[in-house]
């Protein structure tokens, strides 16, 4: 089942990927591009949580938060990653509400690098980024994704 909204320029198309508006329309294939990235990265960084493949995710974990969990380091992580995998999942299905999700988690991202001495430039560069990103993500659902609980892929 498709949705008919209407884009910005007012013309008229339907959410699930609109291969015309994809083709001639910057706004909608900027929208495609960051839903895409949205969920793909979360769902690949949630997953290298369980493996480390990439880093060692349990050396960016600020030493309060450590503190405040009632599990090991890794357990931390690995419940970090669910909620990536969640939220990936999430930005696929409904982008319009699952992006300011996405955007409140990379806020919290950036607390525990910033309250961690060493990570700033990730902090203040990557996340800061990204979490410009997911909101200008938002911005874009709110033309592109109809409000309610339809999911539309």
């Amino acid at each position: 089942m498709s949705v008919t909204t209407v884009t910005p320029a007012g013309r008229s198309s339907a959410i699930a990927p609109n291969l015309e508006l994809l083709r001639t329309d910057p706004a909608y294939q900027s929208f495609m591009l960051l839903r895409i990235g949205f969920t793909v990265l979360p769902i690949a960084m949630g997953v290298d949580k369980f493996f480390n493949v990439l880093v060692n995710w349990e050396a960016y974990l600020a030493p309060w938060i450590r503190h405040l969990s009632p599990l090991t380091a890794t357990g931390t992580m690995h419940v970090v990653g669910v909620i990536e995998i969640l939220a990936g999942v999430a930005v696929a299905l409904k982008p319009r509400y699952a992006a300011y999700l996405v955007a409140a988690w990379l806020g919290g991202i950036i607390v525990n690098l910033l309250t961690y001495s060493g990570f700033y430039d990730v902090a203040l560069l990557r996340d800061f980024g990204l979490l410009l990103g997911a909101l200008t993500l938002a911005r874009l659902a709110s033309s592109f994704d109809p409000p309610g609980v339809d999911f539309a892929l």
